[in-house]
Parts: C-alpha cells; sequence; structure tokens
C-alpha cells in the first residue's frame, strides 16, 4: 500500500523547480558579462522586448510575475537608475508612465534570448509538443487557481489560527 506521506508536494516541488531555474540563469556565462542584472531585472527587460509592440505599465508587472505593486515600484525604480529602463509619459495621459527598454538593455536582450532558449530547451528536454502544451495548461491553470485564492479575502484555504488572551490557540 502505498504511504501519501511520501508523494512529492506540488509547491514544494514547484519551489524546487524555480531555485533551479535561478541558479542556473545566475550562473550562466551570458549573465556573468553584466553585472548589473539580476535574474528578475532579466526577466523584466525580456518581458518589456516581447511587448515592444504595446504599452507597457507597471501593473503588468504586477499581473505577469505575481508580485507586489511595492515591489515591481521598488525594482522598476533600481532599473531606472541602473539605466536599464526609462518611464515615459503616454499620450493619452501624462499621469500614466510606460516602461520602455534603453539601449543598455537592448544590447543585452540577445544574450538574454539565447539564455532563455537553451534553460526552455533544457527544461522540455524529451517531452513532445503535446506534453508541452499540456504542461502549459497545468501552469496556467495552477496560476489562476492562486490568483482566485488571493483575490478572495474570505477565501479558507489555510483557516488563521487565533489565540485566546492567554495565547492558548483556538480552534
Amino acid at each position: 500500500m502505498n504511504d501519501l506521506k511520501h508523494i512529492p508536494k506540488i509547491a514544494m516541488e514547484l519551489h524546487s523547480l524555480s531555485n533551479m531555474n535561478r541558479r542556473f540563469m545566475d550562473n550562466n556565462s551570458h549573465k556573468k558579462m553584466v553585472d548589473s542584472i539580476t535574474g528578475t531585472n532579466g526577466w523584466i527587460i525580456g518581458y518589456l522586448d516581447h511587448n515592444s509592440h504595446r504599452d507597457v505599465f507597471q501593473r503588468d508587472l504586477e499581473e505577469t510575475f505575481g508580485i507586489t505593486r511595492s515591489t515591481v515600484s521598488k525594482v522598476v525604480n533600481l532599473m531606472v537608475q541602473k539605466g536599464l529602463v526609462a518611464r515615459s509619459a503616454v499620450e493619452h495621459d501624462a499621469r500614466l508612465k510606460k516602461l520602455t527598454l534603453t539601449d543598455k538593455s537592448r544590447e543585452l536582450i540577445s544574450f538574454m534570448h539565447e539564455d532563455n532558449d537553451k534553460l526552455e530547451k533544457i527544461l522540455t528536454d524529451g517531452f513532445s509538443e503535446e506534453e508541452k502544451t499540456q504542461l502549459m495548461e497545468y501552469i496556467n491553470r495552477m496560476k489562476n487557481n492562486m490568483k482566485s485564492a488571493l483575490d478572495d479575502p474570505d477565501a479558507e484555504c489555510f483557516p488563521i489560527p487565533t489565540a485566546d488572551k492567554k495565547g492558548r490557540m483556538i480552534k
């Protein structure tokens, strides 16, 4: 009889895979050539490059990468200081600031494309096109599940334990 306690947990495995991805990218030879780029900066530059046909705003980064407004603001501010991205007003609303790549970041994009292609090839080695499509469907479903849980303040996925006045846990 199988002992269910020893079945790997999906969240733990995804976290482990994410750490391996980050380690691969951090140790990549092109990555070492550009010490001003962190993994997150690289993903953002790649996203801006991929979406160069449209205006991209900080809220797009929040949604795409699943990070908070304050985190995006800090990361983008540092990227502006490093000369990797620029903020510029849009014609229809001067209050809105779109994010654009600088010449410095454009120089790095070809290296990033090569590194991302390597990572994708390693991750999907031995997968059929059908399996890759199915995997993306599963990942998107998990992301949607997490978005729903995070957007629902009444979700009881993880009941919050409470304590009485003496600090004893109440069920």
